[in-house]
């Protein structure tokens, strides 16, 4: 054991091959200017990272039969490993590197017991580097690590030996392609819970029960009951298009929601962007804020960030529920039903973007059979920031919200700040709760899925009779598929204690077995794969109908040209249109700049909520000024 803790085996290995032909470590990082990829042995170089090629690794291996090549001697000690969430701040770990598995436990005692966190092959890996901040990062899809090391010569240490592993675990995957290991690779496919999943805290492959088998059951029986009791009508909630199940329990004096008669398709399917060189644009944005990334037409779909905010009150019946029911803490169950509803539009919607709104632009959405009606506008450009409000006689509903999307080699993070805030008049209620993190996995591969992780806290900020906390569960590398898109949550009194569980599938349903009549208080449409993962609400977003159109002021989202274009199946012209846009955009903020002047948002001002944060709250004069004196009639900026 060498003085800073590391197991280092300096016989002859991969890992001492390395150490002599790694000339670059004390060159100076090339230039963002020079970061291209010339040849096929270089490395990308993004600012201070760098993506690690392993042809590189090979170079200084080449002639070596796979089969006489040797195990890279063992590499652990402690690392810096960034927190899962709220992904802030960092903690100690100890890392064990041993034939290509990276396995991470809280201590070296834990380690020599047998309790691993959590476990990576790395050949399956991304590997991005930066020199000045002693950083690795890991990205395998499934599982993604931010590590970093005290010093350079440990970050030396650990980028040498994660090269050398990376590159003998590889190498062993062809032998098994190849028949050499062939038996081997079939006792592990007869038995899943052998290798990585064995050696976890004794857990089998499924994994330990949890409340989303039984919703899976109850939903599947409860479908079947329905359809032989309500025969699948339209009011029984159980047809197509339905929000919630039958049994779900309306307020007095609220109704289903009726068809408007409005469109169930789009003028044109989705464009085929496979052409779209997305692998350039993210690499060369690794690690950076893609929100402030130009995207091409192609990866849009024809809504925008606008429109999304909007999308999030596809469930408002759940408001107008909780709005009709007495107890605080039942209440709380349709509050956190509809918090999660939220999310479910994201099953689909993993092969576009949302259009980003220029500064200044706005959406109204007025939904008279759900009795709502929201205008939203974008209110910042740097960082770029949403804001909404919206209105009925049961709730307000507002929030702002701004997104940071990072990349980290074949996962794309997207990280909302900003609260959620509802407030329900009859009791005098004022919800607020944060967002999760959304993360697309396997970018570049034809098995893309998206999942949301993290903890949701609701508070009712003018009562301390109950809270609630919701866990959306980061899937498991070794756990089957069912746990997949799994959430959970807790409605807990003054004291802490438990009153109501409630778990399911943010994309299938939420159930609660402590009511008074255990039920199903949240079911999804169905979406339509053909236009974009759109359900029929979304379908509807950017509809623009003759007679709305003389009502909308002219920065509305449904009067963009690009979008529009879009929309139609004009990809081509929907680019060219998005750059003049961005332009004149650019040409705006370059005329406030030499006025010293600033964007002062239309609808919306900057406020502090209680608890002193910035938010954007609305001025109250949008449904005001459409009605008296129209927007026809005032003073316009041009935005396209």
């Amino acid at each position: 054991m060498d003085p800073n803790g590391f197991a280092l085996n300096r016989s002859h290995s991969l890992a001492s091959g390395l150490e002599k032909s790694s000339p670059t470590w004390n060159k100076p990082p090339q230039s963002r200017s020079s970061s291209t990829v010339s040849s096929p042995h270089s490395r990308l170089i993004i600012k201070d990272w760098e993506i690690i090629d392993d042809l590189q690794v090979e170079t200084s291996t080449a002639g070596e039969n796979p089969l006489d090549m040797p195990t890279p001697g063992l590499c652990e000690g402690y690392l810096l490993k960034r927190r899962k969430w709220p992904l802030k701040g960092w903690h100690k770990r100890y890392f064990v590197l041993e034939a290509g598995i990276l396995r991470y436990s809280k201590s070296q005692h834990d380690v020599s017991r047998g309790r691993v966190q959590g476990s990576l092959d790395i050949s399956q890996a991304v590997m991005s580097i930066n020199k000045k901040s002693n950083r690795i990062d890991l990205d395998a899809g499934d599982i993604l690590y931010h590590m970093k090391a005290k010093n350079h010569e440990l970050f030396y240490i650990w980028v040498t030996k994660l090269q050398a592993h990376r590159l003998y675990k590889k190498n062993e995957a062809v032998q098994v392609q190849s028949g050499f290991l062939q038996p081997l690779s079939f006792a592990l496919d007869q038995n899943p819970t052998n290798g990585v999943a064995s050696e976890l805290t004794g857990c089998s492959s499924r994994g330990p029960p949890s409340v989303v088998d039984s919703v899976a059951e109850y939903f599947d029986a409860s479908d079947d009951l329905h359809r032989s009791s309500s025969e699948l009508t339209d009011e029984s909630g159980l047809s197509d298009g339905s929000t919630t199940n039958s049994d779900i329990s309306r307020a007095p004096n609220s109704v289903a929601p009726k068809s408007t008669g409005q469109r169930t398709k789009l003028p044109a399917l989705c464009p085929d962007n496979s052409h779209v060189g997305l692998m350039a644009i993210l690499y060369n944005n690794i690690g950076k804020d893609l929100a402030r990334v130009s995207m091409p037409a192609a990866l849009n779909e024809p809504v925008n960030l606008l429109q999304r905010l909007c999308e999030e009150l596809e469930y408002s019946e759940l408001l107008d529920t909780a709005a009709n029911t007495p107890d605080p803490y039942h209440r709380m169950v349709y509050i956190a039903a509809f918090a999660i509803s939220g999310y479910s539009t994201a099953t689909f919607r993993n092969r576009y973007k949302p259009v980003n709104p220029v500064l200044g632009e706005t959406y109204e959405c007025i939904q008279e059979d759900r009795g709502f009606k929201l205008i939203s506008e974008q209110v910042c450009h740097h960082p770029p920031i949403s804001a909404c409000h919206a209105e009925s006689d049961n709730f307000c509903f507002w929030q702002d919200q701004r997104w940071k999307n990072k990349f980290w080699g074949k996962s794309l993070e997207i990280i909302p700040t900003g609260m959620v805030n509802v407030t329900l008049p009859k009791y005098g209620d004022h919800y607020e709760w944060n967002k999760v993190v959304t993360c697309i996995h396997n970018v570049f591969s034809q098995q893309r899925y998206l999942e949301h992780y993290g903890e949701v806290t609701i508070q009712n900020l003018s009562s301390r009779v109950c809270t609630c906390k919701i866990t959306f569960v980061k899937s498991r590398y070794w756990g089957s598929e069912t746990n997949k898109n799994e959430v959970q949550g807790t409605v807990l009194d003054e004291s802490g204690s438990v009153i109501h569980r409630f778990g399911g599938l943010w994309h299938e349903g939420i159930f609660c077995d402590t009511l008074p009549t255990p039920k199903c208080v949240w079911k999804p449409t169905k979406d339509h794969l053909l236009y974009y993962g759109f359900s029929s609400f979304a379908m509807e977003m950017n509809e623009l109908r003759p007679e709305l159109e003389p009502f909308l002021p002219p920065s509305d989202s449904r009067l963009r040209p690009d979008q529009r274009m879009l929309e139609d199946g004009l990809v081509d012209e929907a680019d060219r249109k998005k750059d003049e846009i961005e332009e004149l955009q650019r040409l705006r903020r370059k005329e406030l700049s030499k006025k010293g002047e600033e964007h002062v948002p239309r609808f919306f001002k900057k406020t502090k909520d209680q608890c002193g944060r910035d938010v954007w709250v609305t001025k109250g004069t949008y449904w005001d000024l459409r009605e008296n004196p129209g927007f026809a009639s005032l003073e316009n900026v041009k935005l396209w």
